[in-house]
């Protein structure tokens, strides 16, 4: 590892660190003050949400909804196109998404749900942030730079290379200040705060007004354990290695009898020498309340036949209650649709407001 590896690498490692530091102290205050605090998170409709999704932050995100944190939930279409040639069946994704929201506890009263594609002055607030960035700026991001290199010579678009600032709109322009995030996306949300003190820095305050327009936004890092695909990769809806919440109970279990395990009849929690092992045991104890290490001594020679048994038993149990509420929501698309126009109509009086502030302070007002 050369000198400047090893620098960045520290500083990524202290960086971390202090997000975590940040991360608890929020908790902390949200238990005491959760009018304080307004959150933005969502998902691109590229597929159907799996379990994932649920355990890593669809869980979160309703336990804070019912704390009585105010949140907004995008449903990123227009992020579709970043990296890909086209949109697919984007709007029966979207409309599967909104289904799963409310399946799995997101409260229509309590929350905001849309997508930033019907938010003109949502996107409108890219032209003036873009001000606020350089190109290599840009090119630095973690999301960026993975892209570019993925290409293998294919030209970047647009769109993919201001992606982290299209994040920024989506975040500011509801003035959220928390964002549960994962590791991987703390330079998203450095990049979103930096944009707000530049925009505060460079073209000031509405007249009269003693505040920044836009709050500088911290993470809200996640606790949940990692969830690995059924092949041991990366679960991802790309892959076709994920359970979705969709899915019925016996394809939940036919999916499960094909996870990948290994020989060994006698089974432990290990997850650096047995990761396949240890994931089926983590969606099993996440699924019945209890942990990796207790479900293994519980299975002990068992071998990988009694655990796909164990975890499939638990895990339909587990989801049955969303699966039978998303069942009797599918029925009622009219709902579903109701839910995202009236979610639409409420960011775009926030988006028009805060579009409003911005021009003022940028003297645009005419």
């Amino acid at each position: 590892m050369s000198t400047e590896e090893k620098i960045a690498n520290s500083t990524s490692v202290a960086s971390y660190q202090h997000a975590r530091q940040v991360s608890e102290r929020l908790h902390a205050d949200i238990a005491l003050n959760p009018s304080r605090y307004r959150m933005l998170t969502g998902d691109r409709p590229t597929g159907h949400l799996h379990i994932g999704h649920y355990f890593g932050s669809l869980l979160n995100r309703v336990a804070l909804q019912n704390q009585g944190i105010e949140s907004w939930i995008l449903v990123a279409d227009y992020q579709v196109i970043t990296d890909r040639d086209g949109t697919g069946p984007i709007q029966e994704r979207a409309y599967s998404l909104v289904t799963d929201y409310l399946a799995a506890g997101i409260d229509p009263e309590k929350s905001t749900i849309f997508t930033h594609s019907a938010v003109p002055a949502l996107n409108q607030l890219m032209l003036p942030f873009l001000s606020l960035v350089t190109d290599a700026e840009l090119r630095r991001n973690p999301t960026v730079k993975s892209e570019l290199e993925a290409t293998e010579g294919r030209p970047l678009s647009g769109l993919m290379l201001t992606y982290p600032v299209h994040q920024a709109a989506d975040i500011l322009f509801c003035k959220a200040n928390i964002v549960p995030v994962g590791k991987d996306q703390l330079p998203h949300l450095e990049q979103t705060r930096v944009i707000a003190q530049r925009f505060d820095k460079r073209y000031g305050r509405p007249e009269g007004s003693d505040s920044p327009i836009f709050p500088a936004p911290q993470a809200l890092l996640s606790e949940s354990d990692t969830i690995l695909g059924l092949d041991g990769t990366k679960m991802s809806k790309s892959r076709g290695n994920t359970i979705e919440l969709r899915m019925s109970a016996d394809e939940t279990a036919k999916k499960i009898k094909k996870a990948v395990t290994d020989s060994d009849r006698h089974i432990t929690y290990d997850p650096i020498n047995r990761p396949e092992v240890s994931n089926l045991l983590t969606i099993g104890a996440l699924a019945s309340n209890s942990t990796p290490e207790t479900l293994a001594d519980e299975i002990g020679d068992g071998g990988a036949g009694t655990l796909k048994k164990v975890v499939t038993e638990a895990l339909n149990e587990f989801l049955a209650p969303l699966r039978e509420k998303r069942s009797e929501l599918e029925k009622n698309t009219d709902y579903i649709h109701t839910i995202l126009s009236e979610g639409i109509e409420r960011a775009n009086e926030q988006a028009d407001k805060t579009l409003t502030e911005v021009r003022d302070a940028m003297h645009m007002t005419y």
